[in-house]
């Protein structure tokens, strides 16, 4: 039997166009990670991709096959995948868990991941591969809804700097301590490290606009019964997760708090006098791990050892083996959970640490005749 072919107009064929285009208009936009490939008839997206070459070991070519797509298809949906942090790929140091490690874990109490680092590496380069790690370890800890406290630093910019991308819903960065000085406001400094921390999480920020450290104490004392202030204390004492590093008078790569005009030379004198090794979050330290009778801590902004204590996941990082003082002072304040840090930092803590070298000078002696060049020459 035959069957008759019914002609369809110029003008119909022309509005079945029109429609199907209206339609394809109005259908929402897919979201990150369910973007699709046609393939024939069945649909294929970043998320299916990844699963199958990174959770059942299927390889491109066989996942190309399986949708009927090209090799360089799926190449560019598991970039697609990586790139939205669908994906997150870590390689862990082989010395991760070594006789160094375990040693300080013994005689601090803390968890740590020592980065292999050859002697004599330059310091850059041994800070740019500490930070890698400890950037790893801390998108680990960030999920939806948690506070993560930052404190602003050179490593701790070195950290921010190679954070993957990770999406998070409901998450909050909040800064733990005043940038602000005599010489500048110190905002376009911190402001920039946050809001990069908040980029990688897809995290709101809250800002601590106030100074590093503040000229009187009673100033101080008025601004935190502050409701914005106490605002912002409090999502600090809230916080999951804090990321910070130790300042020290001797460092290698020289601590913003002690070369960036925070503290005069007199200050400078005098915490040193006072048996002052370091500090973490502006809040100084001797090397017994003693702060609260150091006069200077009544005018900093940070949070103190204790309420930095009530924080369930603190992450130090250190990547400079002069600052085996302040280091030993910050741990044995109990200032940290987590330790990342290179060989040689780890080596120089040990040395440190056994041979009592770092046992706190009293108040009115000095651990060395001057201050460090680079501390002398801030705010002459």
């Amino acid at each position: 039997m035959n069957e008759r072919r019914v002609p369809t107009s110029r003008g119909a064929r022309h509005t079945e166009s029109a429609r199907r285009h209206t339609e394809t208009a109005r259908r929402p936009a897919e979201p990150a990670g369910r973007h699709t490939e046609t393939a024939g008839r069945q649909p294929i997206s970043a998320h299916d991709v990844a699963t199958l070459y990174y959770l059942q070991d299927e390889t491109m070519a066989a996942i190309g096959a399986r949708y009927g797509v090209s090799r360089s298809t799926v190449s560019r949906l598991l970039k697609q995948a990586r790139d939205e942090g669908l994906v997150r790929i870590s390689v862990r140091p082989v010395d991760v868990r070594g006789e160094l490690a375990r040693e300080i874990e013994t005689h601090f109490g803390v968890r740590v991941q020592v980065v292999p680092v050859r002697d004599r590496t330059p310091s850059m380069q041994r800070l740019e591969r500490v930070a890698a790690l400890a950037a790893q370890l801390v998108a680990d800890e960030v999920r939806d809804e948690v506070i993560l406290g930052i404190a602003w630093g050179t490593t701790v910019s070195a950290v921010v700097s190679r954070l993957p991308q990770v999406a998070t819903r409901g998450s909050v960065v909040v800064q733990l301590n005043g940038a602000a000085n005599t010489h500048s406001s110190g905002v376009t400094y911190a402001g920039e490290l946050l809001r990069a921390v908040a980029s990688a999480f897809d995290a709101g920020v809250l800002y601590f606009p106030v100074p590093a450290f503040f000229d009187f104490a009673d100033t101080k004392v008025a601004l935190w019964r502050e409701r914005a202030v106490r605002r912002v204390i409090d999502a600090q004492r809230s916080a999951d997760v804090a990321v910070f590093s130790v300042g020290s008078f001797y460092g290698e790569l020289g601590s913003h708090v002690y070369v960036g005009g925070y503290l005069d030379r007199d200050e400078l004198a005098d915490a040193v006098r006072d048996g002052v090794v370091g500090d973490v979050c502006t809040v100084l330290l001797r090397e017994d791990g003693s702060w609260a009778d150091i006069a200077l801590n009544a005018r900093a902004s940070g949070p103190t050892p204790p309420e930095l204590a009530r924080i369930p996941r603190r992450i130090c990082v250190v990547a400079d083996p002069s600052k085996a003082a302040a280091l030993r002072g910050a741990l044995r304040a109990g200032v940290a959970t987590d330790l990342v840090l290179d060989e040689e930092s780890a080596r120089a803590l040990l040395e440190r640490h056994r041979g009592r070298r770092g046992r706190s000078p009293g108040p009115g002696q000095r651990e060395s005749a001057s201050l460090p060049a680079h501390a002398a020459e801030s705010r002459q």
